[in-house]
């Protein structure tokens, strides 16, 4: 069962989806609960309601044809960014590959959905797009080792993750101002649970992530291609802080491409989803 929001009238309400049988709102399945999905998975209930949906009838859900998907939630306690993961993406930014990962963290401020525009900011002549696998936590996780990581994981998600290389490249300590303005972290449309999105690839080692502009792939490589896999980014990063329910780790880019306004990025996540947004022009991602 994986996790998402669809918009119903002007408000943004979470529902599980069901490969076979569609989309059902989570308030349906549990009277009472919240219709914000980062509640949801903050109130330890999940187990229980996906039970409830595996006994509910079919007539509940509708197809995910007839819905709009939106950002599965719009405040994550904490972002965390990795840069030069990818071994050859070090390579093209004539950059060493990091000894310890790369991190950074961006505010809530950034998020954007599926459909969504990216505004290029007045400040920056060239910001990058950058397709990458996000990792939803789902349990309260600090101190853990790589080799029980995953289990703290709710499920994968595709994301696009912006910066403005011309005001990072003036000086890398200009990092948190070259990621950080709105619309610079796209995610959605759904969470995927680790084992549906390896049922394709066989393991998340093997999955694919490709960023893609105007339908045009641009790169794509595999995670067990990354210095540091999702396992140990998460160990790492439960002990510099500890990770809540809701927080996400985006794990890096197999390729950052140049975009303006017009273009349409996407991230393309084999067995995970694809994730589309416009490109626009300052003031103009509404």
């Amino acid at each position: 069962m994986q996790f998402a929001s669809v918009l119903t009238g002007s408000e943004e309400v979470a529902v599980l989806v069901d490969r076979a049988r569609g989309v059902v709102p989570i308030r349906d399945i549990s009277p009472g609960n919240s219709g914000d999905l980062l509640a949801v998975i903050r109130s330890g209930e999940l187990d229980s309601i996906i039970a409830a949906a595996d006994a509910a009838p079919d007539s509940w859900f509708a197809s995910v044809d007839s819905v709009n998907f939106v950002a599965p939630y719009r405040h994550p306690r904490m972002l965390w960014g990795i840069g030069l993961n990818y071994v050859a993406h070090a390579a093209d930014l004539a950059e060493a590959v990091p000894e310890e990962p790369a991190s950074f963290i961006k505010g809530d401020h950034t998020v954007i959905g599926p459909g969504e525009g990216i505004p290029i900011p007045v400040q920056s002549v060239r910001t990058t797009a950058e397709a990458e696998l996000g990792v939803v936590i789902g349990r309260y996780c600090r101190d853990v080792e790589p080799e029980d990581a995953l289990s703290y994981v709710l499920g994968v998600c595709p994301v696009l993750d912006q910066t403005a290389e011309d005001i990072l490249e003036l000086n890398p300590r200009f990092l948190t101002r070259a990621k950080n303005f709105p619309g610079f972290f796209s995610f959605g449309p759904r969470i995927v649970p680790l084992d549906e999105a390896t049922a394709v690839a066989g393991s998340l080692a093997e999955v694919t992530v490709s960023t893609v502009v105007n339908g045009t792939e641009f790169r794509t490589n595999t995670i067990s291609n990354m210095r540091f896999d999702p396992a140990y980014l998460i160990s790492f990063h439960s002990k510099v802080m500890p990770l809540y329910p809701g927080d996400i780790i985006s794990t890096g880019t197999p390729g950052a491409i140049h975009i303006k306004a017009g273009d349409v990025a996407e991230c393309r996540i084999d067995g995970v989803g694809v994730l589309t947004n416009p490109v626009v022009a300052p003031n103009q991602s509404q």
